[in-house]
């Protein structure tokens, strides 16, 4: 299959990858969507929400890959990365399986 390919920013691919997250439990909460927004400094969250309504997961994945990639992440960015991943997951308070699934999922893959 041919590799699915973005031209995020930095800032994008990391919002992507909380929204993603934020979805683990096929719901995103209010406190999780403000949490990212807290997190970003560009107005693009709609514009990369949108995005990511509209793929499916075999897709979010390939982009997520790929854009890491790309942005030549190192181990540090990785940890920094899985850091916020986290405190989004407890931002709501909660940390269900499906989210601790992920996480576990998302470290196998990227890391």
């Amino acid at each position: 299959m041919e590799e699915i390919k973005t031209k995020w920013t930095k800032e994008e691919l990391e919002i992507y990858i909380l929204i993603y997250c934020a979805n683990a439990n096929f719901s995103e909460t209010k406190m999780e969507i403000d949490f990212i927004k807290s997190k970003i400094q560009t107005s693009n969250f709609e514009k990369i929400h949108s995005e990511f309504k509209n793929d499916n997961d075999y897709q979010s994945i390939q982009k997520i890959q790929s854009s890491i990639k790309d942005h030549g992440y190192t181990n540090d960015d990785k940890d920094t990365l899985f850091k916020e991943i986290k405190a989004l997951f407890l931002s709501d308070n909660k940390y269900d399986i499906l989210e601790q699934n992920l996480y576990r999922g998302l470290g196998h893959i990227l890391k």
